[in-house]
């Protein structure tokens, strides 16, 4: 990071900008615990090295950050946005710092038996977020929601085939395709819905939703189908383990298929479709697995856990190949 003429910037701009440490988790966009004006502040921007279109889209974030808080006071409020790439490199926002606990991987001993209460958090967040009247806050015009599905599946097999040559992706492909859905009724997505995600208070509830980058407005179920991708449970294949996204696999959490029915009771949905977004879903994860690994080769960023990526993204796409023949939910 390029504090020095970061901090020029930001005077310039009327404001006292103080560095400070890089928070730890993520794999991708950067986030950074700042002083703003000596309240504390988050600064967040893309990853190192070359970006996929249309990934990591700072502006678009901070629109929903500063719309948002008003009607889903989880969201974390947008304080700067700047574009101009001759400051750091790439573009990067500003934005409100919240104090909790974030669940990773492992479930902390003191939450044993608290999964219940997360399922709670994850899926009533998720009904939260698509029950936004978009066009009542200023964002009926926010994202292209006609052709969403059609996109989506373009857009992956695409990005997928760009970073990989697995047989697997033009397989999903070639199903996807055949069993394409109607858009249906759009509504605000946040596209990445999991624990990490979330900053908790102590009764468990969000404090703070982060890394609303990649939100957009399309079909409900495509980010169900996400936050599914991510769910791993007892007995599951080894993908899902090494994935290591949400401790979902502990005693007290729902599987998937209770998962998803409990969002269907709590928005309404209809789960006819829901196979076709499971498999999307995971073809989705998969590439991004792909698209990272890439990143950090370009970059030359060093460590194992990279170059394990393309291993743990062929193992995702086996799960979509075994969802997509109806032999897993």
């Amino acid at each position: 990071m390029e504090w020095n003429r970061l901090i020029a910037h930001m005077a310039g701009q009327g404001m006292v900008l103080v560095p400070g440490e890089r928070f730890a988790g993520g794999l991708a966009n950067q986030n950074f615990r700042v002083l703003l004006d000596g309240t504390p502040a988050v600064l967040r921007r893309p990853p190192d090295g070359p970006l996929p279109p249309g990934a990591h889209d700072m502006a678009r974030e901070h629109r929903l950050l500063t719309t948002l808080p008003a009607v889903l006071p989880f969201v974390p409020r947008g304080l700067y946005l700047c574009t101009d790439l001759s400051v750091v490199g790439v573009a990067f926002q500003l934005m409100t710092f919240h104090e909790g606990r974030v669940v990773r991987d492992v479930l902390p001993d003191d939450l044993a038996g608290q999964g219940a209460a997360l399922n709670a958090t994850l899926l009533q967040t998720l009904a939260a977020i698509h029950g936004v009247d978009t066009a009542a806050v200023g964002l009926g015009d926010f994202g292209r929601p006609e052709g969403f599905v059609a996109r989506a599946i373009e857009g992956w097999v695409r990005r997928g085939t760009a970073a990989s040559d697995d047989p697997a992706i033009a397989r999903l492909a070639t199903w996807l395709r055949a069993h394409a859905v109607p858009d249906g009724a759009p509504t605000l997505l946040h596209n990445d819905i999991k624990l990490d995600n979330m900053v908790l208070g102590p009764d468990l509830a969000p404090v703070a939703v982060v890394d609303w980058d990649q939100g957009t407005r399309g079909h409900r179920l495509f980010d169900l189908g996400t936050t599914l991708s991510y769910w791993a449970e007892a007995g599951d294949h080894p993908a899902m383990a090494k994935l290591g996204q949400m401790p979902t696999a502990a005693p007290g959490f729902m599987t998937r298929e209770q998962a998803a029915q409990e969002y269907a009771r709590l928005t309404g949905a209809d789960l006819s479709d829901i196979r076709f977004f499971r498999v999307l879903g995971m073809l989705k994860l998969a590439v991004i697995f792909l698209q990272l690994q890439r990143i950090h080769m370009r970059s030359g960023t060093p460590g194992e856990r990279f170059a394990e990526f393309g291993t743990l993204a062929a193992g995702l796409l086996e799960i979509a190949e075994t969802i997509a023949a109806g032999r897993m939910f």
